[in-house]
């Protein structure tokens, strides 16, 4: 696959180690791209090659985010490409819910997204180019019963990514997200798949059109694209990657 403008360019991606994360990182290593995964979890990492830098960091702390791009561009080079994936999921009824759990999927879906974006774009700027992607999710964008906390977070994330492609375009970088429905990782795995596919009315959810799950290497190849020069005048976009589940509402 040749994507214009990734080979040699310098890539972050967040929540490497798994999931969605490693099939980015992979996919990027794949078109030339010099990578650096960074995840809370030392081990264990699905394979991803000796091309990928790993380094192990809490996206939470805003302090170590930013010694961590710091040091990735002091080794690799200037970052060119920024991809946030780290992400985590905490279900039930939005009445039950502990502050603890509503404020740890704050701090890493939509705090992690601000903390490193944050200290990426600021050395972007200068340079006058750059590309950040957030990986959110479809239930940003739609009601979901027991998940108020993941879909706010996520929602949060979207629109601060947004916001700051809104920003930042005067200085040629561009911002955009992906939002996927359902996909095979170990997040998905806690989930009723029946229901996921064929939907349930009782909780007033819709199934997936396209009658299967999403491999997390579907997504990647959204992220590539939209990190790629073939989408040089794409920017402040939410492309929804989920089977047509949400009938893009």
């Amino acid at each position: 696959m040749n994507e214009p403008g990734l080979s040699g360019a310098v890539a972050l991606v967040t929540g490497a180690a798994q999931g969605i994360g490693a099939a980015v990182t992979v996919a990027l290593a794949r078109v030339g791209a010099v990578v650096a995964g960074v995840d809370v979890l030392p081990d264990p990492w699905d394979d991803q090659g000796e091309k990928v830098t790993r380094l192990i960091a809490d996206v939470t702390d805003p302090v170590r985010m930013e010694a961590v791009v710091e040091d990735v561009e002091r080794v690799l080079g200037p970052i060119g490409v920024l991809v946030n994936v780290a992400g985590i999921l905490r279900t039930g009824a939005a009445t039950d819910l502990s502050e603890e759990d509503w404020n740890h999927v704050f701090a890493v879906n939509a705090g992690g997204v601000f903390h490193t974006a944050r200290a990426v774009a600021r050395r972007m700027v200068p340079r006058g180019a750059g590309t950040i992607i957030t990986v959110a999710s479809n239930a940003g964008g739609v009601p979901r019963m027991g998940m108020a906390a993941y879909a706010a977070s996520k929602a949060a994330a979207a629109m601060f990514t947004r916001c700051l492609g809104l920003e930042l375009a005067g200085h040629g970088i561009r911002c955009n997200v992906v939002s996927p429905g359902s996909t095979e990782t170990s997040m998905q795995a806690g989930l009723d798949r029946r229901a996921v596919l064929e939907g349930d009315p009782s909780a007033f959810r819709v199934g997936i059109p396209l009658g299967r799950i999403a491999d997390p290497a579907d997504i990647a190849d959204a992220v590539l694209f939209l990190a790629s020069d073939r989408a040089r005048h794409i920017t402040m976009q939410d492309l929804y990657v989920d089977g047509g589940a949400t009938l893009r509402a």
